[in-house]
Order: structure tokens, then sequence, then C-alpha cells
């Protein structure tokens, strides 16, 4: 394993400074609207949204910290980015999805039930 040398240079010191800030941020809010909202519905959209574009700045950063450090391009996050930027909405659509098909049962179980007991009376 090579060593971190004791100076990183500015030019990529400053762009991953950056990029860590941003993504920090980016993910404190999707955090802080997950724990916020009042419903399901509007909860999924937090981290839905932010954890694609939060993932993205950290991994930039990595991108930019390991090709200034061994002064060869590094593309490895190129495909956790692809992955991620696939994935990410699939399964917070597929989750909604899901919701939203358990919610509709459990009307369809309420009108079912509110029927039967009209008919009771």
């Amino acid at each position: 394993m090579s060593q971190l040398p004791e100076t990183i240079p500015l030019w990529v010191g400053i762009p991953v400074m950056l990029f860590l800030i941003m993504g920090s941020l980016v993910t404190l809010i999707g955090a802080l609207g997950l724990y916020r909202l009042p419903h399901f519905y509007q909860r999924i959209h937090g981290p839905a949204i932010t954890i694609t574009l939060g993932t993205g700045c950290f991994l930039l950063a990595s991108m930019i910290f390991f090709t200034g450090l061994s002064q060869r391009p590094i593309v490895h996050e190129l495909l956790i980015t692809a992955f991620v930027l696939l994935t990410a909405p699939v399964s917070a659509m597929l989750i909604m999805r899901a919701a939203v098909y358990r919610d509709l049962r459990n009307d369809n179980k309420k009108s079912t039930e509110n029927l039967l007991d009209s008919a009771k009376k």
C-alpha cells in the first residue's frame, strides 16, 4: 500500500473539499426531510433524490483525490456511480409502489367491512 503524501496538491484539495461539503449538506438535507415530513409518500422523496446526488458528490471527491495521489486516472468510482444512478431511483419507485398497493388493499378491506356492517343493520 502506498504512503499518503504529507501535502495534497491544491488542485486536488479544493475540489475534494467542495464535493465532500456539498455531498454532506445534500445528505443532511435528505435526512432532515426523512425526519421532518409527516407522511410516508413525502418522506420517501427526500432520501430518494438526495442519495443519488450526495453519493455522486462523494464519489467525485474520491475519484479526484485518488487520481491526484496516484497521478493516473482512477475510474472505479464511475462504475459505482452508474450502479447508484440506476438502482436508487428504481428501488425508491418500487418501495412507493408497494406502499400504494398496501394502501389500496387496506382501503378495499375497510370499504368491504363498511359494506358488511351496513348490510347487518
